[in-house]
């Protein structure tokens, strides 16, 4: 506590606080009561998009990475290039792609719009997720390529000497260890794929940079809903470094336990 109380941290909070007082007073907040449901709506969203492409995109990152680090070649290459396209092409078009590409294909088959899936396909978040599952997961394999390879082969190798299935090698050993090594890139990374949900309100998804663009265009008031979107990406941030600066530090504790 005395350390983080210093002189230099006490006076940053003192002006953080002076501007705080500052926006809730001399600023117009009149329009809030009214979007304030759309507003938690859009933050929802964001939440749950971010959630869900995170965790699907790790799930296809982590076969990607081990494709990579010791696949066959005809299962390292398919991986080697779908982490290329999808790093070399801007985010934007890869939505776009999806949304309008298989957007406009879907409705041309008969036995799709007449499926019980047709009511979910012809909505738009459907392809933002696929979209953001897929970019997370094409920078993140190239993440775990690295991470399966900085695993120091003797203990693999011991395992095996040991008798160890593969499988269990995998479980036990070396994906343990490779994504505890790149705990501290998920974190940057997971900041950056939230930063990169407002391109989805470009195909009409509305989370809550759609909502700010809307408040914008509604009440033709352009810094305060500017300001409160800052103050909800700062905060989303703030969590989710929390939450893995919390994971890093049980990391050691489960190691010295097992």
């Amino acid at each position: 506590m005395r350390d983080w109380l210093q002189p230099h941290r006490i006076f940053l909070c003192l002006i953080g606080a002076a501007l705080v007082v500052w926006c809730a007073t001399q600023m117009r907040w009149d329009w809030l009561p009214k979007y304030a449901p759309l507003m938690a709506e859009g933050i929802w969203r964001t939440i749950w998009l971010l959630v869900l492409s995170t965790v699907l995109g790790m799930m296809l990152a982590i076969p990607l990475g081990l494709a990579q680090a010791a696949g066959p070649w005809y299962l390292a290459a398919p991986a080697r290039i779908f982490c290329t396209v999808i790093r070399g092409t801007p985010l934007l078009l890869q939505i776009w792609l999806l949304y309008y590409g298989l957007g406009s294909l879907f409705p041309q088959f008969p036995w799709i719009r007449q499926s019980d899936l047709w009511p979910i396909l012809r909505q738009a978040w459907p392809y933002a997720l696929l979209a953001l599952t897929l970019s997370y997961a094409g920078y993140e394999g190239e993440v775990m390529r690295g991470a399966f390879r900085s695993v120091p082969r003797g203990q693999l190798e011991a395992a095996r000497a040991m008798g160890m299935p593969r499988h269990m090698i995998l479980w036990r050993i070396w994906l343990p260890q490779a994504v505890r090594a790149v705990l501290p890139t998920l974190g940057g990374e997971t900041v950056l794929q939230m930063k990169a949900t407002p391109l989805v309100a470009t195909i009409t998804v509305v989370e809550i940079y759609a909502v700010a663009s809307r408040v914008r265009q509604d009440t033709f008031i352009v810094y305060e809903p500017l300001l409160l979107l800052a103050l909800v990406y700062l905060c989303l941030a703030g969590l989710i470094v929390l939450l893995f600066r919390q994971i890093e530090r049980r990391g050691p504790m489960t190691r010295r336990a097992g």
